[in-house]
């Protein structure tokens, strides 16, 4: 008995129609890129294992997906490396590769790789698809395409000002109503200074970045948990709960981290990114949000998340700035700041909302019945005019019967179809018939195009 198919869980396949909406997810992300100057480049879906381990924290390099060697990868190993089944261990020996976790640290090894052909600062964009050994659930799957954009070689604030425009820019051509959510490292970086836990902000920021996810009080049973002291603890309560406009909260923030040095850089940072967006007059809700951490080592200043208000789902775009990732590919002194469009939870989005354009995924526009050889030979005539006005458009490849034929049309929503029999090519022209409303004209060529077109 034949083997029932099946996929991994956390992945999906995609249906034409589906294929159609997640088009028009990358494609209008694309077209927001190149207004604002932004090139495309592509990496491979696999890495060595040392690019990507340790870019990630803890966490992260459990979630990668690590590819056997071919071969006989026993070979080189002893006895009591096998039977002491440490699987990190035996891993580090069995896989050299891996595939990638993200786009952003191929991008600083592609970077790296690539510095004398490259003019910077460099502005690329990047739509490929990414994995993570995660736990599936709803939103959160295993395979997922994210759509990146960075800009390299530029210490300017000017750069998160531009990428926050690109995520107004692209959640209104979707009609998706957006919390754009942004918070600094140099902040939370202050903030452990201050309740004198320095050392400890990697597990603050992990922790505080769970706060939607796990509620208040798991955070600070991970806090316990991580050795923070409970007057740290106690500190850190009013800082991550501060409420009011973001000019109050920056007003607060400037007297709490008055005595740190790096917490002050932060608030700078965030003021100017704040101030010089209100000039724009952004379209979606902007706010700083101290519970923000985005869990991932490498972000050193501005950081940022969108959330969408009419669906509960996680995260849909985030991203920050990074001052040093190149620096461990032996390329010190490189900044970078990106941001990165979830099209997995984007797409799931859209369908609950039902916010796509009926032309994003209604296909072909006109199907020609095959009513026999003579009439499909004229057909083709036709059909080969229309489709050099730029119509998408088909014929039925077998000459079945004409229920058949328009069921097919039905099926794929296809919103004319057109009729030739002897009539029409005595004449010159086809019946073209409206399958909305039902009418039928007799046209010529031309006619049907322009009819079309409209």
């Amino acid at each position: 008995m034949a083997a029932k198919p099946g996929i991994p869980k956390g992945t999906r396949d995609f249906s034409p129609v589906e294929m159609a909406k997640r088009n028009y997810i990358f494609n209008t992300i694309r077209d927001v890129y190149h207004l604002y100057g932004f090139q495309q480049i592509e990496t491979p879906a696999m890495e060595m294992l040392s690019t990507l381990m340790g870019k990630y924290g803890e966490e992260g390099d459990k979630l990668l997906f690590k590819i056997q060697n071919s071969g006989d990868y026993f070979s080189g190993l002893t006895d009591e490396e096998l039977l002491s089944r440490n699987a990190a261990k035996l891993a580090s020996k069995f896989c050299e590769k891996g595939l990638r976790y993200d786009l952003t640290v191929p991008f600083a090894r592609y970077v790296v790789m690539h510095r004398d052909e490259i003019t910077f600062p460099f502005k690329r964009y990047q739509i490929q698809p990414v994995w993570r050994a995660d736990r599936p659930q709803k939103g959160r799957y295993r395979e997922f395409y994210q759509c990146d954009a960075d800009v390299v070689g530029s210490d300017s604030l000017l750069n998160e000002v531009e990428l926050m425009q690109i995520v107004d820019t692209v959640f209104t051509r979707f009609g998706i109503r957006v919390c754009i959510k942004i918070n600094n490292r140099k902040i939370l970086t202050g903030i452990a200074e201050i309740i004198g836990e320095a050392d400890k902000i990697v597990d603050i920021t992990v922790a505080i970045d769970k706060l939607d996810k796990i509620g208040l009080d798991n955070v600070n049973a991970e806090l316990k948990e991580k050795g923070i002291s409970d007057e740290a603890i106690a500190k850190l309560q009013p800082i991550i709960l501060l409420s009011g406009t973001n000019e109050e909260k920056l007003t607060t923030l400037k007297e709490v981290l008055a005595g740190s040095e790096i917490g002050q850089k932060g608030v700078e940072e965030s003021e100017f990114i704040l101030k010089t967006l209100s000039v724009f007059g952004l379209k979606n809700e902007l706010e700083l949000d101290l519970t923000l951490a985005r869990g991932l080592n490498y972000y050193t200043g501005a950081i940022f998340e969108v959330k969408a208000l009419d669906v509960q789902i996680g995260s849909i775009t985030g991203g920050g700035r990074y001052d040093n990732l190149t620096g461990v590919f032996g390329m010190a002194g490189v900044s970078g700041v990106g941001i990165s469009f979830g099209a997995d939870r984007i797409f799931d989005v859209l369908n609950q909302l039902d916010l796509y354009p009926k032309e994003a995924v209604n296909s072909t526009q006109l199907l020609f019945i095959n009513f026999g050889e003579k009439e499909a030979a004229y057909s083709l005539n036709v059909l080969a005019k229309v489709r050099t006005e730029g119509i998408r458009a088909e014929i039925f490849p077998d000459s079945s019967k004409m229920k058949k034929q328009m069921s097919y049309a039905n099926a794929k929503n296809i919103p004319f179809v057109a009729l030739v029999g002897e009539n029409e090519m005595n004449e010159n022209k086809v019946t073209l018939k409206n399958m909305e409303t039902g009418e039928q004209s007799l046209v010529s060529a031309e006619e049907l195009i322009q009819t079309l077109k409209k």
